[in-house]
C-alpha cells in the first residue's frame, strides 16, 4: 500500500494498481474508486498507515494515544464530564495513589488533553476542548 495525492490535495491510499488506473481509498470515508494514474501524485516517504489513521478525527487519535487502559480513559471521561476537579477530590474519589494520579495527569497535560486549574482555591485539572471532542467522538461510535 502507498499514499498518493489528488489534484485538490487529498491524500489517498492505493489499494491496487492496474494498467493506467489505480484503485484508491479515501481514509476519511473508506470509499474506494478508480482514478487514472496521471491524475494523482506519488507521495514519497508518506506512511500509508499514518494516512489511514488520518481518517480518524485528530481529537480522537490524541485520546487513543494518551490513554493506556480503561482506568486512564475513565479518568479523562470524568474530567470531561465533571471537570474542573481538584486534585484532592480526584484522590478521594478514585483508587489512585498520588504519584499514579499525577503521572497520568502529566501524560494528559503533555498530550494537550488537560490543563491545570484552580478549584475552590485548590490545585486541580480540567479537560481541554480537544479532550471533550475526542471523548464525544468515541461516544458517538456504535458498539
Amino acid at each position: 500500500m502507498r499514499t498518493v495525492e489528488s489534484p485538490d490535495g487529498d491524500r489517498l491510499l492505493v489499494r491496487k494498481a492496474s494498467g493506467d488506473s489505480l484503485l484508491v481509498a479515501d481514509p476519511e470515508t473508506g470509499e474506494e474508486r478508480y482514478v487514472p494514474r496521471d491524475e494523482v501524485s506519488e507521495l514519497d516517504g508518506a506512511s500509508p498507515l499514518e494516512t489511514a489513521a488520518a481518517g480518524v478525527p485528530a481529537a480522537t487519535r490524541r485520546v487513543l494515544t494518551a490513554v493506556h487502559d480503561d482506568e486512564s480513559l475513565g479518568l479523562l471521561v470524568e474530567l470531561v464530564d465533571r471537570g474542573p476537579l481538584a486534585a484532592v477530590t480526584l484522590l478521594d474519589a478514585y483508587d489512585y495513589c498520588e504519584s499514579d494520579l499525577h503521572g497520568r495527569l502529566a501524560e494528559f497535560r503533555a498530550a494537550g488533553l488537560v490543563d491545570d486549574a484552580r478549584v475552590a482555591g485548590e490545585r486541580g485539572y480540567d479537560a481541554t476542548a480537544l479532550a471533550a471532542d475526542g471523548v464525544a467522538n468515541l461516544r458517538a461510535t456504535d458498539d
